[in-house]
């Protein structure tokens, strides 16, 4: 059963729709009009620590919309010290993951 994303003419809004059937008349969850657009969904690509820290620019900040993907939290940190000659080691990713759960912590709570 899939979720399909349309542009509805009545309101104009994106909505996303759970698709029961093929046969199934498709409405506006919004304001319930059938005239709806199916529009292509973004999706998402996956990238392994190793091709996102091959990315990482250590010479500059990097920008805050970055750090909202929890993953990246501590890689700039990471690949500064291997760039310096250090191993990082299990302890510093017990560190981070200790951040990364405050983190999403305080934003939950």
């Amino acid at each position: 059963m899939p979720i399909y994303e349309y542009l509805c003419a009545g309101c104009k809004k994106r909505v996303e729709v759970l698709v029961l059937s093929r046969d199934a008349q498709v409405r506006c969850p919004r304001c319930g009009c059938a005239d709806l657009e199916r529009l292509m969904s973004p999706f998402a690509y996956h990238r392994s620590e190793a091709d996102r820290l091959a990315g990482i620019d250590t010479s500059r900040p990097q920008s805050e919309d970055y750090y909202k993907d929890d993953r990246n939290i501590g890689l700039w940190a990471k690949k500064r010290l291997k760039e310096l000659g250090h191993d990082p080691g299990p302890e510093f990713e017990g560190i981070i993951e200790k951040a990364k759960k405050k983190v999403k912590d305080e934003l939950s709570g």
